[in-house]
């Protein structure tokens, strides 16, 4: 028996490690890819190149326009750290009353928030791009920015109620008795405790704003203000009529840097932030 469960959790592995690989695959391919020369990257589909350049990563960095590919790193990355701090505050301000205390028709506007989950994004775009015209915010960040501040991601407010909800409700009584106000128990007693909840939605808001494409192609319109979703998509049709596949596959690595990392970094709160909000 103890010989047939070793056998069967060696099958196991080797089954999810062969999935893993297959799941990988593209992402080797991608990787070779941009160490190959333009003219092998179709015809040499193995995955150790027969012949190694560094042109496209050198090439790909000088980017377009007089604008390097760094410059649309650092637009990502200035939008994502405006992003973050944006649904951190607004969506744990929102989420604490709907956790923690009590008011009218509470479930009421909890229920109507979960609903706006439901809601496609691009339902709204057309009036909020005409509400963000009018503002003369067109071809400007705000758009992408400002809207982080006014807890406009439900799914973020509900992890960290989910999480805010799980704290025991005799910590606000020990706080309040010590002189505490509703603010102070926020800012001095919760938030201190959703530290999981907050990374976790980091992460998120991280992912998911480094590689919004839509968002930056509706308002942004001048290469220098691109992002580097943006910037990848010039590699496509380029000015001179064709596709720097190389370039693309090179710059395409290097943005997939900035996600693994903090992915590999903050796994553990990612896993403890899910995990302890209920959502499973």
């Amino acid at each position: 028996m103890h010989a047939s469960g070793t056998i069967n959790r060696y099958v196991y592995h080797g089954v999810i490690l062969i999935c893993s690989l297959g799941m990988l695959y593209p992402v080797f391919w991608m990787l070779s890819s941009s160490f190959k020369p333009q003219t092998l990257i179709f015809q040499d589909l193995s995955l150790w190149p027969s012949e190694v350049t560094l042109a496209n990563y050198v090439e790909g960095w000088l980017g377009f326009s007089g604008t390097s590919f760094g410059r649309f790193f650092a637009n990502s990355l200035f939008i994502v750290t405006v992003s973050i701090v944006g649904n951190l505050i607004s969506c744990s301000l929102a989420a604490y009353p709907f956790a923690r205390m009590e008011f009218p028709l509470r479930k009421f506007w909890f229920a109507v928030m979960m609903v706006t989950i439901m809601l496609p994004h691009h339902v709204v775009i057309i009036p909020q791009y005409i509400l963000f015209k009018q503002f003369d915010w067109i071809n400007t960040y705000y758009p992408l920015l400002v809207p982080r501040f006014f807890a406009v991601d439900p799914f973020y407010i509900f992890l960290m109620v989910q999480f805010m909800r799980n704290l025991p409700k005799e910590l606000d009584s020990a706080a309040t008795v010590d002189g505490c106000g509703k603010f102070q128990i926020y800012w001095r007693l919760i938030l201190p405790l959703s530290l999981p909840a907050l990374v976790t939605t980091t992460i998120f808001t991280f992912i998911y704003v480094w590689n919004d494409f839509f968002g930056p192609l509706i308002y942004i319109s001048q290469v220098k203000d691109f992002t580097a979703t943006l910037g990848l998509s010039l590699f496509i049709s380029s000015g001179e009529g064709k596709s720097e596949y190389g370039q693309l596959f090179a710059m395409s690595m290097l943005s997939l840097i900035p996600l693994f990392s903090i992915f590999v970094f903050f796994q553990k709160y990612l896993v403890e932030g899910i995990a302890t909000s209920g959502i499973k």
